[in-house]
């Protein structure tokens, strides 16, 4: 059964408040009369909230206008309707002014009240269209980042166009960061939807008790502390689009509630006996193994082919590396307006280095690192942080701390950790170039004779063909001695990798 439209009337006279109450629940209405203004706002200052008001302007103690005013404090989205003896111009004004919807001249005729809820309705909907419209302008600098240069994120666009004008819930998968709520936005904004609210709900940010309320809303009195009723999210996204980030979080007893409502469309708040119908698209996200998930009994096989009529998979950064100095510069140029700094391009060596380094983050860690680069304005030392981000995540096991004595200080261990990144940066370039030390030493921007000073230094195999296991594991074992020597290799003209040619 579905939820009946609440009327609040305020008035006086007896007489007037039988007759709306008799007018009102013939067409299936739920009336409340109240006799005065404070009677009013002690109900609505409790959490009470009609769908409309019918106050009276002339009314002892507290005037109607006076008690619209209070009520526009306590939420001015409230929907009243001014009734008075008088047609005064500067009444109807004032009344208008102070946030009323219309207003009607006693006596009035059925059409008359009529026209009066319509009219209230209408600007209802211009309101929450005006809203949407404000949300959709914030979200469009977001949304706009969608950038594809890679073939896999070419044909995900691709899909997002296809399958966006279809009104079916989509599962969209990938590792934290790869972008999927931007996805789910574009999705929206590509749909029928798209003038219609886009709501986001991170499940893994509450409990399970509080996302329940979160979701689906609570009543007056269901729990301590709800001191008023309060709409959940799925009424708040009712026509337009629900997204439920990291769904995989969510507890068994939510998930059972929530194919609930993907099936019937309906539901009821914590703590409230009728039920609300709601009509929302709803795009799910995760980054974890959901086989495996639903295998381990966390997620309920029943609503992942619900929610898995679509899917897309978003693939993590470090398989689409051609975009990365696309997105570099999008974050560089957004950043450097944020900041108000004169955005400076990237060295070929620092988008380079970028290309190489996997980016675990991925889109969330470039855009952190750009932050920072935009703020620093150090080109050098960007890249430094890359490469030793570089060989950190390419080290096989952990460093050992005795590789470097805690008595040698902070300048010491910094040292070891600049010459690790060298030294693996300096090997994969001689493997990706067969070898060739000269096109080696091109791609990582030094001179030919530095290069031959760090394969030296860290006794690499000068000789064609893969880097052997020997010369690996001497150098890993030479990198005490270059870090003691850091600062006679400081003075060789053009021997830092860091520093360039």
């Amino acid at each position: 059964m579905a939820t009946k439209e609440r009327i609040m009337v305020v008035d006086d006279e007896p007489s007037i408040r039988k007759y709306l109450r008799t007018l009102l629940e013939v067409d299936g209405f739920e009336v409340e009369t109240l006799a005065s203004g404070k009677e009013a706002l002690g109900h609505i200052g409790q959490g009470e909230r009609p769908d409309f008001i019918i106050l009276d302007v002339l009314m002892p103690e507290m005037d109607g206008l006076e008690t619209l005013k209070q009520l526009m404090r306590l939420d001015h989205s409230l929907n009243v309707i001014m009734l008075s003896c008088a047609n005064e111009v500067n009444t109807v004004v004032e009344a208008i002014r102070l946030g009323a919807l219309d207003y009607l001249t006693k006596p009035f005729e059925k059409p008359e009240l009529d026209a009066a809820f319509l009219k209230c309705k209408q600007k209802q909907q211009l309101r929450s269209e005006n809203q949407s419209l404000r949300e959709y302008c914030e979200a469009l600098t977001e949304d706009i980042s969608f950038l594809a240069a890679s073939p896999q994120m070419l044909k995900i666009r691709q899909q997002i166009l296809q399958i966006a004008p279809v009104d079916v819930p989509i599962f969209i998968s990938g590792e934290s960061g790869v972008g999927k709520e931007v996805v789910a936005r574009m999705i929206h904004l590509r749909s029928k939807r798209q003038q219609q609210p886009f709501v986001k709900v991170n499940c893994a940010a509450l409990p399970g008790e509080l996302l329940e309320s979160e979701l689906f809303g609570f009543e007056q009195g269901a729990f301590t502390g709800a001191v008023r009723a309060k709409p959940g999210k799925f009424e708040l996204a009712n026509k337009g689009t629900i997204f439920l980030d990291e769904i995989a979080e969510m507890s068994p007893h939510l998930q059972a509630k929530l194919l609930h409502v993907l099936q019937d469309g309906q539901y009821s708040r914590l703590g409230a006996r009728s039920v609300v119908n709601v009509d929302v698209r709803v795009l799910a996200a995760t980054n974890v193994d959901v086989k495996e998930a639903m295998r381990s009994g966390r997620f309920r096989e029943d609503l992942y082919y619900r929610l898995n009529v679509l899917s897309l998979h978003i693939p993590p950064l470090r398989e689409r590396t051609a975009e990365i100095p696309l997105l570099f510069r999008h974050f560089l140029v957004k950043y450097s307006e944020k900041y108000q700094k004169t955005p400076a391009d990237p060295s070929k060596n620092l988008l380079e280095a970028a290309m190489r380094y996997p980016w675990p983050g991925n889109l969330r860690e470039l855009e952190n690192f750009v932050k920072r680069y935009v703020i620093l304005e150090d080109d050098e030392g960007s890249f430094r942080e890359l490469l030793e981000m570089t060989g950190q995540q390419q080290r096989v096991a952990p460093r050992e701390e005795a590789v470097v004595p805690k008595e040698q200080g902070l300048k010491a261990l910094v040292r070891g950790l600049k010459d690790e990144a060298e030294m693996e940066a300096i090997a994969d370039a001689l493997d990706k170039m067969n070898w060739c030390r000269k096109d080696a030493a091109r791609m990582l921007g030094i001179s030919y004779k530095a290069l031959l000073y760090k394969m030296r230094q860290f006794n690499l195999d000068s000789g064609r063909g893969a880097r052997s296991a020997a010369a690996r594991a001497a150098a890993k074992e030479a990198k005490p001695a270059a870090a003691k020597s850091a600062t006679a290799t400081d003075e060789v003209p053009g021997a830092s990798v860091a520093r360039g040619s």
